[in-house]
């Protein structure tokens, strides 16, 4: 004998207000369920959101037309009025950007000139001290000596400030409390005349090494290098004639010492 389970009746919502009609666990017929409609959420209550916008417009007919761009104009303190395409202060008017980092690039070839001529050294040229050109030369020194195979960077740049206090202190020893020789120019004239050991770790390259014409090259260079250096220490500081020898010496030792670093 099956047993009978009690079915509960199903209650469906009716289509015309709160009546509902139930279906009981014996009756049969059909239903029609209503579907819910939702309204999705967040909806502007005006249709039209950009006439609240006004910055969204895109009304091209209500914008005027212009056939002319201005730049923007810019006011400064002393009364002037500037803008984008000229005026004072502008562009136009900026000094380069080596001008502005002090490397006068003119300069620096006037001065490379004067020492390429050791006859003929012209020391005004060198009367105004710089590092640009120093530096310029100890780098392309640095890398010939790569190309050599010999990395020597750090080593140049220390003997540079070693052999610059060495001149410094050696010639004010000799000109006592006259010698007006300061320690920045001493470096810009070390570098400087370091030109001629440049040229020639340059042609060292192509020169068998151990052989007697890269230690004759290096004799030449040497005495080139020690003479320019010697012109203008002697030319620049005061009372520095009288001690040309021992100026001379010691310049020959700071440059005999960079053409080892070639030669070897």
């Amino acid at each position: 004998m099956a047993k009978e389970f009690n079915v509960p009746p199903v209650v469906f919502p009716s289509s015309t207000g709160g009546n509902t009609s139930t279906i009981g666990p014996n009756q049969t017929g059909t239903h029609q369920r209503r579907i819910p409609t939702f309204t999705p959420p967040f909806q502007p209550s005006n249709p039209n959101p950009t006439q609240h916008l006004p910055f969204m417009s895109f009304d091209v007919g209500s914008a005027t037309a212009s056939s002319s761009f201005s730049a923007p104009v810019f006011s400064t303190g002393n009364g002037y009025s500037t803008g984008m395409g000229g005026g004072p202060g502008s562009f136009e008017d900026e000094l380069p950007l080596l001008e502005e980092l002090g490397i006068n690039t003119r300069q620096i070839w006037r001065k490379m000139r004067s020492i390429l001529n050791p006859l003929k050294v012209n020391p005004n040229l060198h009367a105004d001290a710089d590092l640009s050109g120093p530096f310029l030369f100890l780098m392309a020194f640095g890398l010939f000596q790569l190309l050599a195979g010999k990395l020597h960077f750090g080593i140049i740049l220390g003997w540079v400030v070693v052999a610059a206090l060495f001149l410094y202190v050696v010639f004010n020893m000799l000109a006592g409390r006259d010698g007006n020789l300061d320690l920045y120019r001493c470096v810009s004239l070390v570098g400087y005349c370091m030109l001629p050991i440049v040229i020639f770790s340059a042609l060292a390259l192509f020169v068998p090494q151990g052989g007697v014409a890269v230690f004759i090259l290096g004799a030449i260079f040497v005495i080139w290098a020690t003479r320019v250096c010697t012109r203008l220490v002697v030319e620049l500081a005061s009372c520095g004639d009288e001690h040309r020898g021992l100026i001379a010496y010691a310049c020959f030792l700071i440059y005999t010492l960079f053409s080892l670093l070639v030669i070897f």
